[in-house]
């Protein structure tokens, strides 16, 4: 009975030390996903290198990303502007200013700016090293 009762008052000293860790701060989840935009589970590669990239794209007014595709797990925020995805059967995908979504794996898209303003985006791309971030479509 002691044991039992010292293991529920380590439990909530525990549990107060997490909570006080992040007092003051303002904490907003963004984005919890199983899936891509398009519905494609989740999968996480297994490279003997991995490595995690970050990247800040600007995409000006009436510019693209051209045609490509990912084979590594992405993940975007739009900070500014609307992006718009065309995907290879023509469906349309819009993320407004502080969407976030999983990108479409293994399948050809194309990101626009159709705004007056810069886009502004980060991207996560959970690859290895000397692995490519996209594959441009050929023409």
């Amino acid at each position: 009975m002691k044991k039992y009762l010292l293991t529920l008052i380590l439990l909530a000293i525990i549990s107060l030390t997490a909570r006080s860790q992040y007092s003051g701060l303002n904490i907003k989840e963004l984005l919890r996903t199983d899936t891509t935009s398009i519905g494609q589970k989740i999968i996480y590669p297994d490279f003997a290198d991995p490595e995690v990239t970050m990247l800040k794209i600007t995409i000006p007014p009436g510019k693209s990303t051209g045609w490509h595709k990912h084979n590594i797990p992405v993940f975007a925020y739009v900070v500014k502007g609307v992006l718009t995805v065309e995907l290879e059967d023509h469906q349309i995908k819009k993320f407004k200013e502080e969407s976030t979504f999983a990108e479409v794996r293994d399948t050809y898209h194309n990101g626009s700016n159709m705004e007056d303003t810069d886009l502004v985006l980060i991207a996560i791309y959970m690859g290895g090293k000397g692995q490519k971030l996209s594959i441009p479509k050929e023409k």
